[in-house]
C-alpha cells in the first residue's frame, strides 16, 4: 500500500470506528500504525459499545470523537441501549463528515449511511434491495441463507464495477463489508485506506491518491483454526496436527471466525492446548456469520455419522444466531443429528475478568441471556466463563482476549470426563 511520502500525506484525518466489542481493536490499532507510516496525519479512534455500561467515560469519548470524525464506520450495533446512546451524535454528524458507513446494525443506524451520492434513506433501496433481489429463494438452496448472502456479497462489486454514478458508491459499501467480514489486520488496513482514498473530502481531499488500494484478502467462509497453522487458518482437516498417541477421544470446538482472523485467539489457544494435554484430539472449526451449522456439517459429521465425541462451543452465542436473533429449533435439529454431548463456554464481552471476579452478581443480565440462557435453549450444558479481557493488559494486546487458567483447567477436565470417562 506504500507510496512516496508527500506533504499532502500529513493532512489530518480522523477515522472513527464504533462497534459492539473489542475483538478487532488490537488489529485496528496495528493496522492504523501501519497506515500511519504513509499518512502521518491519520488519527484512528476505536470504540466498543460493550464497555459503555461499566465505563461511561468511554461513551463520552466516543461521542466526542463522532462529533469530530471525518470518516465514521459503525458496525454491529443491535442493542437498543447501544443505539440510543450514539444515534443523536451520529445523526448530527451525518451531513458534516466525509462519509458515514453503517453496517450490520439496527435499521435506524443503517439509514444514516452516506457515501458520496449513496444513502440508505427510504425503504428497500440500495444494498438491502440488491441483497433481497439476488440472494434467491432459501427454500430451494442447499446452502444456508448466510452462505448465499456471502456469495452475493462477493459478486456484487464485480457486477457494479463498470456501472457509473451512484453504483460506484454502492460498490464501495459492499467492498467495505467484505473488508470487515474478513477482518484480519491486513484487511482492516486495506479498508481504512480504501475509504480514505475514495471519500476524504474538503481539506482532506489531498489524501486521495496517496495510497495504492487493494481488494480484500479472501479467507475460507467455513474453515479450521489451529495455533500451529500458518496464519492459523485452513479449510483442510489434513493440515491439523495428528491425533496424539493413545488418543482418548475427539472434541469438536466451535469458535468465532472474526476472532481467529483478527489474531485475537489467545483464549481459544489455551482451551485447545488444555484438551490436547489430556490426550484428546481437537478439531476447531468456524463458519462465517452466526450460523455454525456449516462448520458442524463439514468437519464434525462424515457419511451421516459424527466424527467427534463431544462438541464445545466457545462462541458465546446460540448455535444458530447471535445478539439480534436465534433459531433454537434449527440448533436442536442439528444437535439431534450429532447426538453427542454439547457444552457451551463463554468469554466475557461486557466486563473485564477483574470486574467479573469482584462482582457480587457475576454475569451481567445481557451476558446471562446471550451466553447462558439462549445456548441452553439449543440444548447446551455446563455454561461457564473461560476467559475475557484483563484490566492489567497493556500495549498492543490491551484489548485482546486471554484465558482464565483456572477456569480453562476446569473446563478441559469437564470435557475429558464426558469424552473419556
Amino acid at each position: 500500500m506504500k507510496r512516496k511520502h508527500t506533504s499532502a500525506a500529513d493532512t489530518p484525518l480522523r477515522f472513527v470506528l464504533v462497534t459492539l466489542d473489542n475483538h478487532v481493536t488490537g488489529s485496528v490499532d496495528r493496522a492504523a500504525a501501519g497506515l500511519g507510516k504513509d499518512l502521518p496525519g491519520l488519527d484512528v479512534r476505536t470504540h466498543a459499545a460493550a464497555a459503555w455500561d461499566k465505563q461511561p467515560e468511554q461513551l463520552e469519548r466516543c461521542l466526542a470523537d463522532i462529533a469530530e470524525g471525518d470518516i465514521i464506520v459503525v458496525t454491529m450495533l443491535f442493542l437498543e441501549e447501544h443505539i440510543s446512546a450514539v444515534l443523536p451524535a451520529l445523526t448530527a454528524r451525518q451531513d458534516d463528515c466525509d462519509a458515514m458507513i453503517c453496517c450490520m446494525s439496527g435499521a435506524e443506524v443503517m439509514k444514516l449511511t452516506r457515501m458520496g451520492r449513496f444513502t440508505m434513506e427510504g425503504e428497500a433501496k440500495g444494498p438491502v434491495a440488491l441483497l433481497k433481489r439476488l440472494r434467491g429463494k432459501n427454500g430451494k438452496a442447499k446452502s444456508s441463507a448466510g452462505a448465499q448472502q456471502l456469495t452475493v456479497l462477493r459478486q456484487l462489486p464485480k457486477i457494479l464495477r463498470f456501472i457509473p454514478g451512484t453504483a460506484q458508491d454502492v460498490r464501495a459499501y459492499f467492498l467495505t463489508l467484505q473488508y470487515w467480514l474478513a477482518g484480519s489486520e491486513e484487511n482492516l488496513q486495506r479498508m481504512m485506506g480504501f475509504l480514505i482514498d475514495r471519500y476524504a473530502d474538503g481539506p482532506r481531499a489531498a489524501l486521495r491518491g496517496q495510497l495504492k488500494t487493494h481488494s480484500p484478502i479472501e479467507y475460507p467462509d467455513v474453515g479450521l483454526y489451529d495455533p500451529s497453522l500458518k496464519r492459523g487458518i485452513s479449510d483442510d482437516l489434513k493440515d491439523l496436527p495428528r491425533a496424539p498417541r493413545g488418543c482418548r477421544g475427539t472434541v469438536g470446538i466451535l469458535i468465532m471466525r472474526s476472532y481467529a482472523l483478527a489474531g485475537n485467539a489467545g483464549h481459544y489457544d489455551a482451551v485447545i492446548s488444555a484438551l490436547r494435554e489430556r490426550g484428546l484430539r481437537v478439531i476447531t472449526a468456524f463458519a462465517s456469520g452466526l450460523d455454525a451449522r456449516p462448520a458442524v456439517e463439514k468437519y464434525f459429521i462424515e457419511d451421516g455419522q459424527p466424527v467427534v465425541d463431544a462438541v464445545l462451543s466457545l462462541t458465546g452465542f446460540s448455535l444458530v444466531g447471535g445478539p439480534a436473533y436465534n433459531d433454537s429449533k434449527a440448533a436442536e435439529d442439528m444437535l439431534a443429528r450429532l447426538d453427542v454431548p454439547y457444552l457451551a463456554a463463554h468469554a466475557l464481552e461486557f466486563q473485564s475478568l477483574e470486574q467479573w471476579e469482584a462482582s457480587e452478581n457475576g454475569l451481567m443480565p445481557i451476558e446471562a441471556t446471550m451466553m447462558v440462557a439462549i445456548p441452553e435453549l439449543d440444548g447446551a450444558t455446563g455454561p461457564m466463563v473461560f476467559g475475557g479481557r484483563s484490566d492489567a493488559a497493556e500495549g498492543s494486546s490491551e484489548h485482546d482476549m486471554r484465558a482464565h487458567p483456572e477456569r480453562v483447567d476446569v473446563l478441559a477436565g469437564r470435557v475429558e470426563r464426558l469424552v473419556a470417562p
